[in-house]
């Protein structure tokens, strides 16, 4: 099938402004930077899953589903955007969380329950315990559509294929001229699909990867195998090879990941405030904090070479600065004695 041949839900709000980054550039010292907001795609305090979902949700649709089920951990922002999605649709949300329930209800986990998302916890297998909750379902004469985790398969991965296109025009406009992009890297949907519209569409950048679960991170050859499978899918003629994908996770000194999935770390905080204190945008410690952590010290590293701008992609996730966990560790540095004053 062709990509012009596919169908899509209107979601989100498009273009998402490319802003450029005028004090954060004087203060690094280096060649323009630029940030694209995917954050703003408008639904469900929204991010980058969005573009995703667009498709998945049409094709949901088609086959008469009610339902859409996703998987994801307690804080999943896919999770809230796939209930935000079933809100505007007039369909039900499930969502599969894995890990014990949390005795405190905090960031996504309030959302998801205010956008009246039904969550099952699981310290087992998943894709088994979804079995059984869809059984529950399909016995109520619910039809339920079944959405990977992140929505990172080869039809939900076509949003960031297309959204090349729409940055480019957006540099066109504006007359800039980047070299780089540089995004996430988690279940490879918007890396991979970035990577391969770049290529199809001949984009005058280079997609750059920041891997942000330290644990499981994603190789080069396997990012490489799923573009290479979209490629075919759609018949985009693009061959990706393992040596031509560039991921990059950062050192002993420099580790964009962090120390775990989702576990605060000092290094992602302190890039967190250093866009909230130059630009007054905000990321979130999970996603975007690690992988602004990459960006800067790419530029400042020489990857990026001295001179040259540079686009960072903002996928949301903003709900993870309330989280419990998060908070308490922002408590600690920023809230501390001699942190504010009283007159």
């Amino acid at each position: 099938m062709k990509l012009c041949e596919l169908e899509k839900a209107s979601l989100g709000i498009f273009p998402t402004p490319l802003q450029k980054m005028e004090n954060l550039t004087k203060e690094i010292g280096c060649g323009d930077l630029y940030i694209k907001r995917d954050d703003l795609t408008d639904v469900g305090l929204s991010g980058n899953k969005i573009r995703k979902l667009e498709y998945l949700v049409a094709q949901a649709k088609a086959e008469g589903c009610n339902t859409l089920l996703t998987f994801g951990g307690p804080q999943t922002n896919h999770g809230r955007l796939t209930a935000a999605a079933a809100v505007r649709c007039g369909m039900k949300c499930i969502l599969i969380l894995t890990g014990e329930r949390p005795d405190y209800m905090s960031g996504n986990l309030l959302l998801d329950k205010l956008m009246g998302a039904d969550l099952y916890f699981t310290t087992g297998d998943p894709e088994e315990a979804a079995k059984k909750v869809i059984a529950q379902y399909e016995a109520k004469g619910d039809k339920v559509y079944v959405i990977p985790t992140g929505g990172s398969n080869e039809l939900g991965a076509v949003g960031y294929i297309q959204m090349v296109p729409e940055l480019m025009a957006q540099c066109k406009e504006m007359g800039i001229a980047p070299k780089y992009l540089v995004c996430g890297s988690g279940s490879q949907g918007t890396f991979g699909g970035l990577w391969l519209g770049a290529k199809y569409y001949g984009a005058p950048f280079e997609v750059l990867g920041v891997t942000i679960n330290p644990a499981t991170p994603r190789t080069p050859d396997s990012c490489a195998e799923y573009i290479n499978r979209m490629s075919e899918m759609y018949g985009l003629g693009v061959t990706a090879k393992g040596e031509e994908i560039r991921l990059f996770k950062g050192n002993r000194e420099e580790n964009y990941s962090g120390v775990a999935y989702n576990t605060p770390d000092p290094v992602t905080r302190a890039h967190i405030a250093l866009l909230a204190r130059t630009e007054a945008i905000f990321l979130d410690p999970c996603y975007t904090g690690k992988v602004f952590h990459g960006f800067v010290d790419m530029v400042k590293s020489g990857i990026i070479p001295k001179g040259e701008s540079a686009i960072f992609l903002h996928t949301g996730g903003i709900p993870a600065l309330w989280t419990k966990e998060h908070l308490d560790s922002f408590q600690e540095e920023l809230w501390g004695e001699g942190s504010s004053h009283t007159i």
